[in-house]
This record gives C-alpha cells, sequence and structure tokens, in this order.
C-alpha cells in the first residue's frame, strides 16, 4: 500500500511538471517569436483593445489605460486559478497537456499586456504583437495554440469523461448519464470561460505598426 502510494504521489509530481514545462515553453516560443516578427515581419500590428467576442463596449475597457488594466488584472486571477486546476486535479496527460497548450496561449498574449510589450515591441501601446494575416485581421503563434489547444482540450476530456462513465459499470445508466453530462459540460463552460477572458487580453480592437522599417528580408 505504501510502495503504491509512493508511485502514485511521484506520478502526479510528474504531471505537474510536464505542465510548468509546457507552459514555460509555450510563452517563451511564442515570446521569441513576437520579438522577432516585431522587427522583421511587415504584417506586425499591435491589438490593443478588444474583440468581437466581448463586444464594443468591453473593447473600450480593455483600450482604455485603467480599466484594460484591471481586467488584465481579473484576467490573471483566471488563468492562475486554471493552471492552479491542472497543477492540483488528477487528470489524464492528454488532458493536461491539451489545456496546458491553450492557457499557455491565453497567457502568453495576457503577458504582453501586462508588460512584455516593452520588451517585444518597444515603443508600442499595451497590447499583443500579431503578425499572421488571416483575411481582415492578424494573428499570433499564442493563437495558434489556443484554436488548437482548446479543440483537443474538449476531445480529451469528452472522451475522458465518457471512458470513466463507463468504466463504472456497477452504476446505474441514469447516474452514468448525469456523470457524463456534467463532465462534458463543466468542460465546455471552462473552456468557453477562460476562452472569452483569452480573447479578451488577444486585442483585435486596434492596431498600431512598428515605428522602425522592417528589414526587406521579412517581407510576406
Amino acid at each position: 500500500m505504501y510502495r503504491e502510494s509512493v508511485s502514485i504521489v511521484g506520478k502526479h509530481n510528474g504531471f505537474r511538471t510536464m505542465v510548468l514545462a509546457v507552459l514555460v515553453a509555450v510563452i517563451s516560443v511564442d515570446q521569441v517569436v513576437k520579438w522577432w516578427a516585431w522587427r522583421h515581419v511587415s504584417t506586425a500590428r499591435i491589438n490593443y483593445g478588444g474583440n468581437a467576442f466581448v463586444g464594443s463596449t468591453v473593447s473600450r475597457w480593455y483600450a482604455n489605460p485603467a480599466s484594460g488594466a484591471l481586467l488584465d488584472l481579473l484576467d490573471f486571477g483566471l488563468l492562475t486559478v486554471a493552471v492552479a486546476v491542472l497543477l492540483h486535479r488528477r487528470r489524464p496527460a492528454i488532458v493536461r497537456l491539451t489545456g496546458t497548450l491553450m492557457i499557455g496561449g491565453w497567457t502568453s498574449n495576457l503577458v504582453d499586456r501586462l508588460g512584455m510589450h516593452y520588451w517585444t515591441a518597444p515603443g508600442s501601446v499595451r497590447g499583443a504583437v500579431d503578425f499572421i494575416p488571416l483575411g481582415n485581421l492578424c494573428y499570433n503563434v499564442a493563437d495558434l495554440f489556443i484554436v488548437c489547444g482548446t479543440g483537443l482540450f474538449l476531445l480529451a476530456a469528452c472522451v475522458w469523461t465518457t471512458s470513466k462513465s463507463t468504466a463504472t459499470g456497477s452504476r446505474t445508466p441514469a447516474i452514468r448519464h448525469r456523470f457524463r453530462v456534467r463532465g462534458r459540460m463543466s468542460a465546455i463552460a471552462a473552456a468557453c470561460l477562460i476562452g472569452v477572458v483569452g480573447f479578451g487580453a488577444v486585442d483585435y480592437g486596434g492596431v498600431t505598426v512598428p515605428s522602425t522599417p522592417v528589414s526587406a528580408a521579412g517581407h510576406w
């Protein structure tokens, strides 16, 4: 029993290390690419307002220096709670990994607003550096982690909750169904909640451009 408990604790600590390592990797990669894009990509822009997901009123709040800072702090608190859940709740590795990818993307965009833009885009307004054009909007590497991570997280969470309820075969069908529905709804609600917060930090409302000329080799 003792050895089994030690094994479980060791495995859980290993998952925690994985979550932190992936989180640091996502943020580091995104920030380095943003630094490079601001100096070498002609499509680089700063998104400092809100977006269509939160509406024009909330977008103005994000663009305002005072209310935007308060919203950034609120976003930071919510993302901190999300990371704590991944670190302390026992979930399958695939659920933790995909959840960390999407939270890492949101966190990196929020880090821009919390001051990292002074390093990635010196002289710019507070916001995230976007440089990948898609239609009338621009995106960044963090956005790719958000989109891909969220989709994979929802899929992994649904599969996990379904397999978990199936394993408890002694339960009545009604109880199994209730747990399955609750698991799926909780995963979707959590993703949507963090999604609104995260997309608010992505800032699609307004844009600025690099103050220094972009090298010819970096034109897209």
